[in-house]
């Protein structure tokens, strides 16, 4: 018999850029990759949204994928809602990857906190050269968000107050 179709491509996509070497030992397995700690925050956030038992189903028919950003080479996402988080530790060549993997009919949401970029460099986060490069094209926004933004316990905001008045 022919093989199976293959699935859709999912309505939303979440990415996160994991560290080379915790990509290398995820080894490609599901599994693996939905115990990834650096995966983990979007599979709890999804869960709390949603709920638990409609995540799995939507992953399951395909409506929801979440993948390393690495496992985007290649792809093009069409009809699709894709979300990059924390895109402070890309670096410049996985963000031009990750923004060319639009397809028609998508939307790209870009998450990051430009104040905590864990790269050996900090001058080569993707996402400062996005904002650098793409702020004057027409159909890209920025919104900067600051202490009076965050949805946490109380006393988060008073903590990132506190850290911006000692810059």
């Amino acid at each position: 018999p022919p093989p199976p179709p293959p699935p859709p491509p999912p309505h939303f996509f979440f990415t996160q850029n994991p560290p080379n070497a915790m990509l290398r030992s995820l080894g490609g397995s599901e599994m693996c990759i939905r115990d990834s700690p650096y995966l983990r925050p979007i599979y709890d956030a999804l869960y709390e949204f949603i709920g638990f038992e409609k995540v799995n189903r939507l992953i399951e028919k395909h409506v929801i994928e979440v993948a390393p950003l690495a496992f985007m080479r290649g792809r093009t996402l069409n009809e699709c809602y894709i979300i990059l988080d924390e895109a402070q530790n890309t670096t410049i060549p996985q963000m031009k990857m990750f923004l060319t993997r639009m397809g028609f009919g998508s939307k790209m949401v870009i998450t990051g906190d430009v104040t905590q970029i864990d790269l050996p460099n900090p001058n080569q986060s993707g996402l400062l050269d996005a904002i650098k490069i793409l702020d004057d094209i027409e159909q890209i926004t920025f919104c900067e968000l600051d202490s009076q933004d965050i949805v946490r316990h109380r006393l988060v905001k008073r903590i990132v107050s506190a850290y911006d008045r000692e810059k």
